[in-house]
């Protein structure tokens, strides 16, 4: 729906983020929506005007005094930072933003990431770092087993562009999935068959309190030896010091992390250090304003009409 035909809209949009750009989020809200106010948290505001708020992270008790509340959008497809907040008012609908063009920047790094160790890429970096023409022969893609944890869009959309690639790729999620052209398993009593399977492994899954450690040290030598890890979901997934040691002893061959228990990785981590680890700030994939105000102003429409937004969070599961 084009600006110009959206009907008028009342309250104001309050924008949280350490992260994301105010600027950029407040001009592609309001052209889609030119009579919405979009304020900054930390611009004065009164909370009783608020009735839609845009955030990531933001503090606790950032809701506490918004009265009139009627929507919440988080920036991102993860909504773990926000699920079971005590100042969450009752019944206000959290929305995650579901860009296509989120799920095309997650793919393209996961698509990196895989790539470079099936092309045993990090081997030839090392040999350039000694002076060292060194061969190897590539390996053909269809030998090289990938497992994506977790299918839900993005996972499945970075399977999908694997698969693509000639790779043998399997999916796992807890609950059943159909996808074509991949290999899926579902449920916890399979998840030991997918790890021992994988030669690089990816980490795609919400965090729950399901999911919360599920990656402990002993599913992660479950791993053949020389496997690789890739996460772009929450580092609280995977128990992070056993990554450490096996990546240290060489049971795992590699690391790619752009998420970690905590953020920013300090600067004494062991990580930081070791060669066959990839390490990159949390950016995999992130929202853009200009693709993705579109479906945030849509959902604002539908509440202020009295209609249930889309891409409703179930607060209960978690995502």
């Amino acid at each position: 729906m084009h600006a110009s035909s959206r009907p008028a809209v009342s309250g104001a949009m309050i924008f949280y983020s350490d992260f994301d750009d105010y600027t950029a989020w407040r001009d592609a809200m309001q052209a889609c929506l030119p009579d919405l106010r979009v304020v900054h948290a930390n611009d004065a505001h009164d909370p009783a005007d608020i009735h839609y708020a845009l955030i990531w992270k933001a503090p606790s008790g950032f809701f506490n005094r918004m009265k009139n509340l009627r929507l919440i959008v988080n920036l991102g497809a993860g909504v773990d930072s926000i699920v079971g907040r005590e100042d969450l008012p009752a019944e206000v609908p959290i929305t995650r933003i579901t860009d296509p063009n989120m799920a095309r920047m997650m793919a393209g790094y996961v698509l990196f990431a895989a790539l470079r160790y099936a092309r045993d890429i990090p081997y030839f970096e090392a040999a350039q770092r000694r002076g060292e023409w060194a061969y190897r022969h590539p390996r053909s893609p269809e030998a090289v087993r990938v497992a994506v944890l977790g299918l839900g869009e993005l996972g499945a959309y970075a399977a999908r562009e694997l698969s693509r690639q000639g790779l043998n790729v399997l999916g796992w999620s807890r609950s059943p999935r159909n996808i074509e052209g991949i290999e899926c398993h579902a449920g916890m009593a399979s998840l030991d068959t997918v790890l021992s399977c994988a030669d690089i492994l990816v980490v795609m899954l919400p965090l729950t309190p399901q999911t919360r450690g599920l990656l402990n040290r002993e599913r992660l030598q479950r791993l053949p030896r020389g496997a690789a890890l890739i996460n772009v979901a929450r580092g609280a997934l995977v128990d992070q010091a056993a990554l450490t040691d096996l990546l240290r002893s060489g049971h795992l061959g590699g690391a790619t992390l752009d998420v970690f228990e905590r953020e920013p990785l300090p600067p004494g981590d062991p990580l930081w250090a070791m060669e066959n680890v990839l390490i990159t700030p949390h950016l995999a994939s992130v929202a853009i304003p200009a693709s993705a105000a579109g479906q945030i102003a849509d959902n604002v429409l539908r509440v202020s009409q009295g209609l249930p937004p889309v891409n409703r969070v179930d607060a209960a599961r978690g995502y």
